[in-house]
């Protein structure tokens, strides 16, 4: 009792910390000593909210804690996209187009293929709910090709962009179909989403309501404090990749490891305990949410910003998204798999990383 009052102790301290870490540094010149605080606090703030979301979700259970820890890194993410683009020059934009793309790279290939290649290795052969994980992809395709492929043919706009009742169009639609998808992973098929009784279940009572209330507002803490340290952070980010002779695109990708690297983490303890399918609700959830929440809000956020939003993807990435879609609903149809399939998605994760640094 006295160890788990002193390990809330520590995560209740932190989010306060790192917004004291924010008012400090807001509005000033932050370089050198202080840079390093920032981009610690800002590493902190992440690791630290999604652990709260995590016992705000055991608190209710699936699949809604899943549900919740999608939606706590998606509002994290539409946070730094927003704050960098409204920190970057005016003119075209494709810094929202490369970190949707790059979470949907990173959680279709790089989770996807680890928790296979964990649940694989610890259990031979891994079972999920093939009817979930199914609908999951198809309404993830969709708003994919929805906001990322399809500006690349539109005609209404120079470019590869929407004009402004296209944008608002894809943005409504992208909203409309998470909204559909919530409701039958929660309400209408929900039996679709919940684990297999394969892995190691945890009979411990989870937390209570004055725990996961805490966990809560500690939760909206760290979302305030990771938006506006990444604001004050992010003059140094696109600095150190200007330097290091990388494309612009990889600005996109580090946002997308940062926020999803506490998830990725989530994902493979599930996965090492043979509940993939707790895994697939985190990976392939947090990729509906990333695309279906993200376009509608930098949607609504274009009204103000100044720049461009440039949407749709060049050949090269539509190819990866292709074999991605094609490669994941081969994994998926059987409703089992093996570590051969988490070495195949590993291995278009690495090219994808590789081709970011050198197209």
């Amino acid at each position: 009792m006295l160890k788990a009052a002193r390990a809330l102790s520590w995560w209740a301290l932190i989010p306060p910390l790192c917004v004291i870490v924010l008012v400090a540094a807001w509005g000033h010149k932050v370089g050198g000593v202080g840079l390093v605080i920032v981009g610690i606090a800002l590493v902190a703030a992440v690791v630290v909210a999604v652990h709260h979301a995590e016992v705000v979700a055991h608190h209710v259970g699936e699949p809604f804690g899943t549900l919740i820890l999608a939606v706590a890194v998606t509002a994290i993410e539409v946070g730094l996209i927003i704050m960098l683009m409204t920190s970057g020059p005016e003119g075209p934009s494709t810094l929202a187009r490369d970190t949707v793309f790059a979470a949907f790279m990173i959680v279709c290939n790089g989770v996807v293929g680890l928790c296979l290649l964990v649940g694989g290795l610890r259990h031979r052969e891994v079972e999920f709910h093939v009817e979930g994980v199914t609908a999951t992809l198809a309404t993830l395709s969709t708003v994919a090709a929805l906001a990322l492929v399809l500006p690349s043919f539109t005609t209404s706009s120079p470019g590869p962009t929407y004009s402004g009742p296209q944008l608002a169009f894809a943005g409504t639609a992208s909203l409309v179909l998470y909204a559909a998808f919530v409701f039958v992973q929660t309400i209408r098929h929900r039996h679709y989403f919940l684990p297999l009784e394969t892995g190691d279940v945890d009979r411990g009572a989870g937390p209570g309501r004055k725990a996961a209330a805490v966990s809560l507002i500690m939760l909206l803490l760290c979302l305030v404090a990771v938006v506006g340290l990444a604001k004050v952070e992010s003059p140094a980010i696109e600095h150190v990749v200007a330097v290091a002779g990388a494309p612009r695109a990889v600005v996109g990708v580090v946002i997308a490891l940062l926020v999803l690297l506490p998830e990725t983490a989530a994902a493979v303890r599930a996965a090492s305990r043979n509940q993939i399918q707790t895994s697939f609700n985190l990976a392939l959830g947090s990729a509906v949410a990333s695309i279906g929440l993200t376009i509608p809000a930098i949607a609504i956020a274009s009204i103000w910003l100044q720049n461009t939003l440039v949407l749709g993807l060049d050949p090269k990435d539509i190819v990866l998204l292709v074999i991605t879609v094609v490669v994941t609903t081969l994994t998926v149809a059987p409703g089992r798999a093996t570590l051969m399939q988490g070495m195949v998605h590993l291995t278009i994760f690495g090219v994808f990383l590789f081709l970011s640094f050198v197209p």
